[in-house]
């Protein structure tokens, strides 16, 4: 008996043992490096970024730079290894900027080529701005069969503003309807570049992956920095850990940093103590020393990502440095409001918002009530992908179900002066929520929000095209050939009239092949009113909305219409106004439930009938004048989700 527990408490320990072995070698970020990365001279870094439209083959080439390199390896099975949230990989859309250092042997010298993988959304446009600040370079990935689309000519002249080499790929020419030569055309017809340029690859089968390294090398240029100088480096990207707190991805601009430096914000003037250094390759590998040229994640026990601003400078503690120029923080596009399906869910809400929002910084919080749908919150969005992303990532990663109201955006008002003062200049409001819009009577003026949309599609869909941005009050600015058959279009237009379903509406006209992207282009004087709903005469300030004066007749029709069938019948006569300052736009009236008073009666004097009937009208018109309506909350939650 002695020996067999004896046995058994051997081979509980061995089970233990090799169990701590797995975790350590799984979670370890120490690993074994052939080359100290610090010790590689400045003229063998490039630092580039990969940058294209939506599904171009970004996270496939990027999978066999790092296979090619043997970061990772070719018979792991695993695709996307860049993309790493769930909702990227079901998607089959890259989210968040992934960066990766890996090494590349060329002519017997070792290369340090930093790179990152970015979105092709425009929704995610500022994760590509904030990238392309470390970048020297950026190779631009082209579809050979879909040939250049939206977001590619905005990419263009994103990283042609900050005058970094521009290496153009074509991708996918194993594809049986490729075209490398009419894409080819296209690149030289928009952006003037020569033939001889354009590289010619297969991400999936790794066809010209070589070619794609020797110009990474041969014609983008090293980083500027210097390595004897002052200590400065460029915050570009960072995200939180929760045993480790905010974790910072640098780029070294000049001199270097150790572990146990103190350095300071040059935004916040807070210092803080590197904790730990390492390097994404791409899993973390933990170094001892960063210097100019190169990106690092540093840890210093920042507490807060409010802390870690994008786009801010770090130095040496006591050291006084010039700040490098970053770029414009993101600004919200779109906002909605969320709440918990029930309140007492309202505190786990609460702690899934700020946990989610540490790692992605584009979301503007701000407190918010409602008295139909109680506590809740008012976000700010860069889209509505950028909506759907999060709130899928909310029910994902932290199990929290929430009601989502419909999408507005941020309208610029203008007040009249008041008549204290009349010389005073005129008040500016920011408004984006309907409860909150003043009465006519004190405005002057209405602003709303413009952006400049590029839409490029086959010439036989441009009818319908150009009908539909006509219809949503847009201005035709531009129209180009790209080549034989695709056009370039782009128009000025109301962001209000794209965010709901612009988007869909385009992708069925088109069937698919027409492509948009936008860019904002600031406020425009413009007739906006408060559209009010009305259920008995008395205001439901929940069922607001803000439009234009164009759409208040058919938008109040349609909406009361629906709100007929929604509300549910009561004892009284309900009727549904749609109200544009005090004006009827749109009226239904709901039946209330009627009961049959002369059921019982069997003949006799019609009076006896009169009678009753007569009762029954005077005891409705008391229940009216003294009866309040009672709306579910699946009312407001059904009428605010459309």
């Amino acid at each position: 008996m002695l020996l067999k527990r004896l046995f058994r408490s051997t081979l509980t320990f061995n089970k233990y043992k090799k169990l701590c072995s797995n975790f350590k070698h799984k979670y370890s970020t120490k690993t074994a490096t052939s080359i100290d990365l610090s010790e590689i001279p400045l003229e063998r870094i490039r630092n580039f970024s990969i940058i294209a439209h939506v599904d171009h083959g970004k996270s496939t080439l990027s999978d066999r730079l790092l296979e090619f390199t043997g970061a990772i390896s070719h018979k792991s099975g695993e695709s996307q290894v860049l993309d790493k949230l769930q909702v990227e990989k079901e998607r089959g859309i890259t989210v968040k900027a992934q960066s990766a250092s890996i090494l590349y042997d060329y002519k017997g010298e070792k290369y340090l080529l930093n790179f990152i993988d970015t979105p092709g959304h425009v929704d995610f446009s500022n994760e590509v701005a904030r990238s392309l600040a470390a970048c020297q370079g950026v190779i631009l990935l082209v579809d050979a069969n879909d040939g250049v689309q939206a977001q590619t000519v905005a990419n263009f002249y994103l990283a042609f503003s900050k005058d970094l080499v521009i290496i153009p790929v074509l991708n996918k020419i194993d594809l049986k309807n490729a075209d490398p030569e009419r894409v080819t055309n296209q690149l030289n017809h928009l952006f003037d570049i020569e033939k001889s340029q354009v590289i010619k690859v297969s991400a999936k089968l790794g066809t010209g992956i070589t070619e794609v390294f020797e110009a990474i090398i041969e014609r983008l240029p090293p980083p500027e920095a210097d390595r004897n100088g002052k200590f400065r480096a460029l915050l570009f990207d960072s995200w939180y850990d929760k045993y480790r707190g905010v974790l910072c991805l640098i780029y070294i601009k000049d001199g270097s940093i150790s572990i146990g430096d103190y350095i300071s914000s040059c935004h916040t003037e807070k210092d803080y103590e590197i904790r730990g250094i390492s390097v994404l390759r791409p899993q973390e590998v933990e170094v001892n020393r960063l210097v100019a040229g190169q990106v690092g994640l540093v840890s210093c026990s920042m507490r807060s990502s409010k802390e870690a601003f994008i786009g801010d400078t770090f130095c040496k503690k006591g050291e006084k440095v010039v700040v490098l120029s970053g770029f414009e923080p993101p600004k919200p596009m779109v906002f909605a409001g969320i709440y918990p399906f029930d309140q007492s869910q309202h505190v786990h809400l609460r702690n899934a918002i700020e946990k989610l929002v540490l790692n992605d910084s584009a979301v503007n919080v701000s407190l918010d009530t409602s008295p139909a749908l109680g506590q809740g919150w008012r976000l700010g969005f860069l889209g509505l992908l950028h909506l759907e992303v999060f709130c899928q990532r909310l029910q994902q990663e932290y199990n929290a179900e929430s009601i989502l109201t419909a999408p507005s955006v941020t309208y610029k008002i203008k007040l009249k002066p008041t008549k204290k003062n009349i010389k005073e200049n005129s008040q500016i409001i920011f408004i984006n929520n309907p409860a909150h819009f003043p009465e006519q009577i004190y405005i002057e003026e209405t602003y709303e929000p413009m952006v400049l949309g590029t839409i490029i599609t086959p010439d036989k869909y441009l009818g319908g095209i150009m009908s539909l941005c006509m219809e949503k009050r847009g201005i035709q600015r531009h129209a180009s050939n790209i080549d034989n058959d695709r056009i370039l279009l782009q128009y000025d237009l109301p962001l209000c009239e794209i965010v709901m379903d612009f988007h869909d509406s385009l992708k069925t006209i088109s069937s698919g092949y027409a492509t948009f992207d936008y860019e904002d282009m600031g406020f425009k004087q413009s007739a906006m009113v408060k559209m009010s709903i009305m259920l008995n005469g008395v205001q439901v300030e929940e069922l607001s909305n803000i439009i234009h004066v164009s759409r208040a007749q058919s938008m109040g029709k349609r909406l009361v219409l629906k709100l007929k069938d929604i509300i549910p019948r009561q004892l009284v006569q309900i009727a549904i106004q749609a109200s544009v300052n005090g004006k009827i736009v749109g009226r239904e009236t709901l039946k209330p439930y009627r009961k049959d008073v002369t059921a019982k009666l069997y003949g006799g004097d019609v009076t006896r009938r009169m009678k009753l009937l007569a009762q029954q009208a005077a005891g409705k018109k008391k229940m009216k004048s003294i009866a309040n309506i009672q709306l579910p909350r699946e009312t407001f939650i059904d009428v605010l989700k459309k």
